[in-house]
């Protein structure tokens, strides 16, 4: 990694990663058979870190008894700044995301499957845990979570100021979420037993 962010990947070299590890050119081809290949194996290890990083904020969160845009906020942001934070510094960030995308798509597509799985269980884990009443169902709500973050991106296209950027975003994700919160399952709970009982009671039994 040290040597892709200093470098970027065209200029890199399997020698230099060799000598960054304290390894032969040999020995790192034992492991990895050519310079793409150690590549996706940096892309991957990137994403898997940040899912883990994403995973841990939002236990943590929950643990703490955050509501579900706490969580949420949590969780999106320690993903994406751990995905910053792997190129930070570097000044081929472009190059390297191009590369990324040309040679890892499929990677690209895996950890974002299990991103939008994790999402969407911590949805319905905290709208069941919580009583939340939803307008949609949680797949529908991380959709539009992930839009949101898209969006957000679109505006601030490097990431620049990084500050502005969260900020921003953490606004757009309360919004939407608290767009998408209806009346919690013990109010509507409530409200259909007070109904029942009303339409029960015979006119000439109210005072």
């Amino acid at each position: 990694m040290t040597v892709f962010r200093r470098h970027g990947f065209r200029r890199s070299s399997i020698e230099q990663a060799a000598e960054a590890a304290g390894l032969t050119r040999q020995a790192l081809y034992h492991h990895f058979e050519s310079k793409e290949a150690l590549f996706r194996a940096v892309v991957e290890r990137v994403y898997q870190d940040a899912l883990a990083a994403e995973i841990a904020a939002a236990e943590a969160k929950e643990k703490a008894g955050g509501g579900l845009a706490d969580i949420l906020v949590a969780q999106i942001t320690a993903r994406l700044t751990h995905l910053i934070a792997s190129l930070d510094g570097s000044p081929h960030v472009e190059e390297l995301f191009s590369e990324h995308l040309g040679q890892s798509r499929d990677l690209y597509q895996k950890y974002a499957s299990l991103s939008a799985a994790r999402g969407t269980a911590t949805i319905e884990r905290v709208r069941a845990k919580q009583k939340l009443g939803l307008r949609m169902v949680a797949s529908e709500l991380w959709r539009c979570v992930e839009m949101a973050v898209n969006g957000t991106k679109s505006a601030y296209p490097k990431l620049q100021p990084l500050d502005a950027f969260f900020r921003d975003l953490e606004i757009m994700l309360r919004t939407l979420i608290a767009g998408a919160l209806g009346p919690s399952l013990k109010r509507r709970m409530v409200k259909a037993t007070t109904a029942k009982k009303s339409s029960r009671t015979k006119p000439g039994d109210r005072k």
